[in-house]
């Protein structure tokens, strides 16, 4: 019996069979493998390729996607990529629609690291200006790190050792694992808090836990871990358990202790070497002190070599005190006939100055002046006339009236104004004439140019 034949289809339709069922019955895939080949165009897309030995997946990672990954993937690199397994109907191209990347294995990290020490160099968190000094000598001790941990426990061990008398503040945190770095970065902010407000005395912090993989030890190299001890008030000893490598921890920290123990030795000193200073300090209080007596005495015994006896010392301080009677006495002299001139040269002037003096002068000015006044008023009254005459005689020369006197006349019109041109009256118009005395009134009977 012949088999049916299938129902023809078209290749968008069958690309679109093929894609739904991908996506619907494969869904979400992870993959690690390597980068082949990669393209970032200036749409901000990612496209790309992994491979292993024997295949190869082609990729791609939209902007919005590729935004929140932390690195710079390049051809080469291990990476796990997380995506849905779609296909590219257009093309019917088979591919991994990528929504997150991370890098794989112990390289990523490092470069993760070495990208984050970078960035935090160049912010100048390293610097040795911004780090804060660590007492030679620490009562009051902070402890962050896991409460059940073999790191507290040295800690304690050494300081019970070397310092008795110094007491731990523990600031218990977890010190592996996604909640690790926030809960280092907590503890540090909680014990400024808590010196800042007065609540807590505290010398030092000790931030750190035992040794580890790069993974075990990872949070303490978080920038959460590591902006958090830049900020601290409290110097920092950052006592992570390797010897190797510095984390970005040891790097921003104060000091940077290679373990937990050495970090409470650091911090603190031995119980026996304060014993043998104060021993070195007492030996040297007692010389000094013995050189001290010793100078005194001498002293001593200067000054009573130098001690006189009471009634010498009463007669020079009656001498001293006649001779400055004395001193003073002519001292009195002096000043008494300086004064007595300076009052014989005040009174010649006062009788100078004075108003019967002034009012005999003023009176005499006065006299002399009467004398003089009546030729002066008769000079200046002559002068005036002589004055008045001439302007009189030049007023007269100039005058109209002397000219009207010679035979000649004003002409004004009717409006008072004078007629100077013949243009400037008709015929039959009325005109004053002004003579040497008296006037007349006239009608134009006829005007010549």
């Amino acid at each position: 019996m012949p088999l049916p034949k299938p129902t023809p289809v078209s290749v968008s339709e069958l690309n679109r069979k093929a894609k739904s069922l991908l996506e619907n019955h494969l869904g979400e895939v992870c993959v690690e493998a390597e980068i082949g080949d990669l393209s970032k165009p200036n749409s901000g897309h990612w496209y790309f390729s992994l491979k292993d030995g024997r295949s190869q997946l082609r990729c791609a990672m939209f902007r919005r996607a590729n935004l929140s990954v932390k690195f710079q993937p390049k051809v080469g690199d291990s990476v796990i990529v997380r995506g849905l397994l779609s296909i590219y109907e257009a093309r019917g191209d088979y591919q991994l629609i990528v929504d997150h990347m991370e890098a794989s294995g112990d390289g990523a990290l490092q470069r993760q690291l070495e990208a984050l020490k970078q960035k935090l160099q160049a912010e100048g968190l390293f610097d040795a200006a911004r780090k804060l000094s660590v007492p030679e000598h620490c009562e009051r001790i902070g402890v962050i790190t896991s409460p059940t941990g073999a790191a507290i426990e040295d800690i304690i061990s050494v300081l019970g050792r070397r310092s008795p008398s110094s007491h731990i503040a523990l600031f218990p945190v977890q010190v592996q694992g996604s909640l690790a770095a926030q809960q280092i970065a907590d503890a540090i902010d909680e014990a400024n808090r808590l010196v800042t407000t007065r609540q807590r005395a505290l010398d030092v912090l000790i931030v750190g836990r035992g040794g580890g993989s790069l993974e075990d030890l990872w949070c303490f190299n978080e920038e959460i871990v590591a902006r958090a001890i830049a900020r601290s008030t409290i110097p920092i000893v950052s006592a992570v358990g390797h010897e190797i490598d510095f984390s970005v921890s040891d790097l921003v920290a104060d000091i940077r202790a290679a373990t937990p123990s050495q970090a409470a030795e650091l911090v603190t000193r031995d119980s026996l070497e304060w014993l043998q200073l104060i021993d070195s300090h007492s030996a040297r209080l007692k010389l000094l002190t013995q050189q001290k007596l010793n100078e005194r005495r001498a002293t001593v015994t200067n000054l009573q070599a130098r001690l006189t006896h009471p009634r010498q010392r009463l007669t020079l301080i009656q001498e001293r005190l006649s001779r400055s009677k004395e001193r003073a006495n002519l001292l009195v002299k002096q000043h008494v006939t300086r004064d007595k001139q300076r009052l014989n040269q005040a009174r010649l002037s006062l009788s100078a100055a004075s108003p019967q003096m002034i009012i005999k002068a003023r009176k005499e000015a006065v006299s002399a002046m009467g004398e003089r006044l009546p030729s002066q008023i008769e000079k200046v009254i002559r002068r005036d006339f002589q004055r008045v005459d001439h302007l009189k005689t030049l007023l007269t020369s100039l005058s109209p009236l002397a000219t009207l006197e010679r035979g000649y006349a004003i002409v004004s019109n009717e409006q008072g104004q004078v007629v100077t041109d013949s243009k400037e009256a008709n015929v039959g118009d009325t005109v004053s004439v002004r003579l040497h005395r008296g006037g007349l009134t006239t009608v134009i009977s006829e005007t010549q140019d």
